[in-house]
């Protein structure tokens, strides 16, 4: 199982989250505060689809994840880290 690692960040909303999984995507970077804004079968798609996440920032080395007003962390990061495991769990059977 992945080792998540969190960081607070100057916005109380956000936290970057970092992992020695491997990469959270190939290159580039990802930006979308919607499921819509981002292809279905996508880590970012996956991510915008849990109640609470208001936005993502994804980067190959890390990922910044933003709430919604009123949704507490500890609610919230169980179901991301669930998501980020089964990503990282499928991308380790493709290699």
């Amino acid at each position: 199982m992945p080792d998540f690692q969190t960081e607070t960040t100057p916005n109380p909303n956000s936290l970057k989250i970092t992992t020695d999984a491997g990469r959270f995507i190939d290159d580039g970077l990802v930006s979308a505060s919607s499921p819509d804004d981002v292809p279905e079968d996508t880590l970012a798609h996956k991510l915008l689809s849990v109640k609470g996440v208001a936005d993502i920032l994804l980067l190959p080395a890390f990922l910044t994840i933003s709430r919604t007003d009123g949704v507490a962390w500890s609610t919230l990061m169980p179901k991301v880290e669930d998501v980020l495991t089964r990503h990282f769990a499928e991308r380790a059977k493709r290699t």
